[in-house]
């Protein structure tokens, strides 16, 4: 079969192989893929500049993929050949929380990714694809789906009426628009296109800025909530953006530290000792029970991710380099 492997630091080591057939083991599902969606953490791993010791080469890469069950090892029994599945970011989370062990079992990563034709996963990190969705929106899901969700809702409590500011229009950002209006509260999403910011109002944005044109757009945020700021934040920029977003929210406001699109992780126990009572918290993606709470809320309100482009399989270092150009609105997404 034909599987990408990540042979050194850098896009150009990103080469197509010939892999023996995998086959499921006790409590394993062998899935065709059928797509698979970038995040930005792709691009940090093929970059080496991914966790404390990088990741261990050859390595296939991306950690979000959804298809069709073949087969099935000794022991599974939560899922048939045929089966719709997408893959869990960490195949051993179950529920509880993130461990070394858990850690240890993410996708694209710590372990060989989805970037293939087949895929063995572990049947305790797999998930149904609800009906409505496609195999290219199912494959939107697992990274930066389940990262908005727990942000907003099992860690920020979200709540109709509140306001939330999704930061910049990458995949995070837009599943937290959509999340957000899907409970009822109100959205400020920045930009540093206007173009992107009319798509985003299309989706629901109530207020948008563009963050090129108003650089002091936590300024601009509290204006928009007469002065109060805003309930939460997920802060996908790190340190660079932090301080912003931290003048953005209200007092006794909720802030998630994602990523760090500004070029640095921002520092959680730093951003902690804010003197207005500011709640921040960091997310890891999600335990499975998160994946399928999300997917229950999905499939309630027939939400459908934003697929911004989709690749055939042999464009995926065109994908990648769509990814890294920033263009982007919603997912990237490579077809297998």
């Amino acid at each position: 079969m034909r599987a990408y492997e990540l042979r050194g630091h850098g896009l150009e080591n990103l080469a197509l192989a010939e892999r023996p057939e995998p086959r499921p083991g006790p409590g394993q599902l062998l899935v065709r893929m059928r797509a698979a969606s970038l995040n930005y953490r792709d691009l940090l791993v093929a970059r080496g500049r991914y966790g404390r010791g990088g990741v261990r080469l050859p390595l296939v890469p991306l950690s979000d993929g959804a298809g069709e069950v073949v087969e099935t090892g000794p022991g599974a029994t939560r899922f048939g050949a045929g089966d719709r599945v997408a893959g869990a970011f960490f195949q051993r989370w179950v529920d509880g929380p993130l461990d070394e062990e858990k850690a240890a079992s993410a996708l694209g990563g710590a372990v060989d990714g989805v970037l293939a034709e087949r895929v063995v996963l572990e049947e305790a990190g797999a998930v149904r694809v609800p009906d409505h969705l496609s195999f290219e929106e199912a494959a939107a899901l697992p990274c930066a789906g389940v990262t908005a969700w727990v942000g907003l809702f099992a860690l920020g409590r979200l709540r109709p009426g509140e306001t939330v500011l999704a930061m910049g229009t990458g995949g995070v950002s837009i599943f937290a628009l959509q999340f957000a209006k899907m409970a009822g509260a109100r959205v400020i999403l920045t930009s540093s296109s206007d173009e992107k910011l009319e798509r985003g109002r299309e989706l629901g944005a109530d207020e948008t800025i563009n963050y090129r044109e108003t650089p002091d757009w936590d300024l601009r945020a509290r204006e928009l909530t007469g002065g109060r700021g805003v309930d939460h934040i997920l802060e996908v920029g790190g340190a660079g953006t932090l301080p912003r977003s931290l003048r953005a929210v209200r007092d006794g406001g909720h802030l998630t530290l994602v990523g760090l699109l500004s070029g640095e992780r921002a520092d959680l126990e730093e951003a902690a000792k804010n003197e207005r009572g500011v709640r921040v918290d960091s997310v890891y993606v999600g335990s499975l029970r998160h994946f399928e709470d999300m997917l229950r809320d999905i499939e309630r309100a027939r939400l459908r991710p934003v697929i911004d482009r989709v690749f055939a399989f042999e464009e995926a270092r065109q994908a990648y380099e769509h990814l890294q150009s920033g263009r982007h609105f919603g997912k990237v997404v490579i077809r297998v």
